[in-house]
């Protein structure tokens, strides 16, 4: 059985570095992927990503521009703990503000929703400017070919069959 992962980049492309997310979806999307991977540009829209991962996905990366504290143009992988499901009886219900779905915001809807995604890995750029305008800066848009070879990697080993990830041990 294959792992089921979903690439989703994400930010807003009219604050410059902030689109990087989109950029490497986009640009990943346009080769072939493995089986079972589904990448996708979710820019803004935060609430459509949160009821995609309702779907059910083993893994989710996420790409985005994240403020690290190191030089502009950095990319690093992140691996963010998981949000644990909210119990149906707990009547919490998530808040939705279509304008700051942060990746924070979307994994605590999810799992307001009672849903869970088994991994989740971010592929984070460090930006130099997310102020209003289209673009991105000379050293994050440097950064999109090595945020694409640096997704590969993560899928190459996110996709193996889920029993060969498991070692010898499954396979008795």
């Amino acid at each position: 059985m294959t792992r089921r992962v979903l690439v989703a980049g994400i930010g807003n492309i009219f604050l410059g570095d902030d689109g990087f997310g989109v950029e490497v979806a986009n640009r990943l999307a346009s080769h072939p992927q493995p089986e079972g991977v589904r990448v996708a540009d979710y820019g803004l829209r935060g609430v459509h990503l949160a009821y995609e991962l309702l779907d059910g996905y083993d893994v989710l990366v996420l790409v985005d521009a994240v403020p690290m504290g190191e030089a502009p143009g950095t990319v690093a992988v992140i691996e963010p703990d998981v949000p644990e499901p909210v119990d149906a009886g707990d009547d919490v219900a998530p808040v939705v503000e279509a304008h700051s779905m942060s990746p924070g915001v979307v994994l605590g809807m999810l799992a307001g929703l009672g849903a869970r995604v088994g991994r989740i890995v971010v592929v984070g750029c460090e930006p130099a400017d997310v102020g209003e305008g289209i673009g991105l800066s000379e050293p994050v848009a440097a950064a999109v070919g090595p945020a694409v070879e640096l997704c590969r990697e993560v899928l190459a080993e996110m996709v193996q069959p889920l029993d060969e990830s498991l070692g010898k041990e499954a396979r008795r």
